[in-house]
């Protein structure tokens, strides 16, 4: 921990307000809020319920959650990334023909002032590589990327096959 966040760490614990006032001061300055593991904001985006679907080890986790744009322009996801992932990808859930196929997508657009849903059977997150910190009942940080080059991150919590 560097000197500036020590002096915050000790002067929010002497004000009474112990390490969540150090977290929620840095994440203010940082521009990112995260409300425990149920929601993650910053600039008017908004991410609520992120969770990860991990059904067997050594297989892709699906990402799922809704992602808010309250602001008064479209927003495009262009990707993610994630410690615990080795890699994150940006999928779409298809029937082409009869057949259910995962397709990756390059960008995910969000309107102005509106949602997208990432749910099973829809669009999702796919976590390529899960590490060994990936287990249910545990949470992971994923952060998304916009095409404006802005960030936010969330903690995703962990969450067996049946969701």
């Amino acid at each position: 921990m560097n000197p500036t966040m020590k002096r915050l760490q000790s002067s929010t614990r002497a004000n009474g307000r112990g390490s969540k006032g150090v977290a929620l001061a840095v994440a203010a300055l940082a521009g990112v809020v995260t409300i425990g593991s149920t929601a993650a904001a910053a600039n008017g985006i908004t991410i609520e319920k992120p969770w990860l679907r991990f059904i067997i080890k050594g297989r892709p986790a699906g990402g799922y959650f809704t992602l808010r744009n309250d602001t008064d322009r479209t927003i495009e996801l262009t990707g993610a990334s994630s410690i615990g992932c080795g890699m994150v990808m940006l999928h779409q859930s298809k029937n082409e023909g009869g057949v259910d196929k995962m397709l990756p997508v390059k960008t995910v657009t969000v309107p102005a002032h509106g949602t997208l849903n990432f749910r099973p059977g829809s669009y999702h997150l796919m976590c390529m590589h899960p590490q060994s910190t990936v287990a249910v009942g545990g949470a992971v940080p994923i952060a998304l990327k916009f095409a404006d080059g802005k960030t936010i991150s969330a903690d995703f919590p962990v969450k067996g096959p049946g969701g």
